[in-house]
């Protein structure tokens, strides 16, 4: 059974640091692309970044400041986030799709976790 479970999300101050971890488990890590979405109240899913074997994607508003990375011994897929800023405010949600290549499309994701909260307030 295939599943991801999020973790350390948090209240932190603007220009805080926050990393967030997705565990993997129900399947090998290493065959498998994952990508991290958020969600702020009213507003649609944002793709934030992905991560396979060959490549990362960053969104333009997180490229810089966060980074993306994994670790295949562990099956997890970590989110460091730098300077963070009240517009980060949202639920992170990791997910799956259904091979080694990154997509923006949430449509194009398989499973998901069941997200953590990012707070950036002063």
């Amino acid at each position: 059974q295939v599943q991801l479970v999020e973790s350390g999300g948090g209240l932190v101050q603007p220009g805080g640091s926050l990393r967030l971890s997705c565990a993997a488990s129900g399947f090998t890590l290493y065959y498998y692309a994952i990508g991290w979405f958020r969600q702020a109240p009213g507003k649609e899913r944002e793709g934030v970044s992905c991560i396979s074997r060959i490549t990362t994607y960053y969104a333009d508003s997180v490229k810089g400041r966060f980074t993306i990375s994994r670790d295949n011994a562990k099956n997890t897929v970590y989110l460091q986030m730098n300077s963070l800023k009240p517009e980060d405010t949202a639920v992170y949600y990791c997910a799956r799709l259904g091979g080694d290549y990154c997509s923006q499309d949430a449509s194009s994701y398989t499973y998901w976790g069941q997200g953590t909260q990012v707070t950036v307030s002063s």
